[in-house]
């Protein structure tokens, strides 16, 4: 017994001798990264350039002024429910800058960030004409067995133009070697310029108990209203992802994909989405 202890003994520590020397693949496990992980952590600024596509949805656009058009009338009620206008899409090349503070615990990088963009064209327009549409008068004095309905007619057309936009985000990333994904999320404010306008036309028709029928225009709705307004500033919140390499020194590469969702203006509401590409320096 105490030669098979003894021999078991030694082959017990000669095979654990041997698996020290073989290759770590053979022992089951992989050799450690040697790539080192960036520094971060401190204050950085850069510029960029970028490409914007929004999408603006008209669809409310008038029905404010088609109410004010045909207030205390039986025919408010059905023409707020008229989707007169619709949506257009725009596009636009812009560029900016962008100014920021890491804070990075091992390879966990957090940050705040203030981001500005300039778009040169960045506008879409939209104008419809929508009618007649009939809407009967219950109300009036009628000889017996007539009826009357109001043909309405509504022309619109509208416009938006984001010039320029900030954002205010808040950052979380994950440092590997020299890359730097992150996630982004947190306030916009663009400046905006919108223009509506809404021209309304309104033809009665009676028609009589013999078949008989007779139209005449109302000019009381004959009307015309426009309203506008310049450099409105447009609360939103925004999210997106980026990464970022570090090429030398300080010297960083970014891109990134932008999501801003803008409050309704004028009725109006603007999506909007973007991709950047920058170069900044960590200070």
């Amino acid at each position: 017994m105490r030669r098979f202890l003894l021999a078991a003994a030694m082959f017990g520590t000669m095979s654990f001798a041997h698996a020290a020397d073989m290759p770590d693949f053979l022992r089951g496990s992989l050799p450690a990264s040697s790539a080192p992980v960036r520094n971060w952590d401190g204050w950085y600024a850069g510029g960029q350039v970028g490409y914007s596509w929004t999408n603006t949805d008209y669809g409310k656009t008038v029905v404010s002024m088609t109410n004010d058009l045909f207030r205390s009338t039986t025919l408010q009620g059905p023409t707020s429910q008229l989707t007169l206008l619709g949506r257009a899409n725009g596009r636009s090349p812009g560029f900016g800058g962008f100014v920021g503070r890491n804070f990075q615990y091992d390879d966990i990088v957090l940050g705040v960030e203030a981001n500005y963009s300039y778009w040169s064209s960045l506008g879409t327009s939209t104008a419809a004409s929508l009618g007649p549409i009939q809407v009967p008068e219950p109300t009036l004095v009628l000889p017996a067995g007539a009826t009357a309905a109001d043909g309405v007619t509504l022309n619109g057309r509208a416009a938006l133009q984001v010039k320029d936009e900030m954002t205010f985000r808040g950052r979380a990333g994950w440092a590997t070697g020299d890359l730097l994904p992150y996630m982004f999320g947190g306030l916009a404010v663009g400046r905006m310029d919108v223009t509506r306008t809404v021209s309304s036309s309104v033809t009665r028709t009676i028609n009589f108990a013999d078949g008989s029928s007779t139209s005449f225009p109302l000019p009381q709705f004959a009307l015309t209203t426009t309203d506008g307004r310049s450099n409105n500033f447009v609360a939103g919140w925004t999210a997106g992802l980026g990464m970022e390499y570090m090429l030398w020194g300080n010297l960083f590469l970014r891109g990134e994909w932008e999501y801003i969702k803008f409050m309704s203006i004028k009725d109006t509401v603007v999506t909007q989405n973007s991709v950047h590409a920058g170069i900044g320096y960590k200070f």
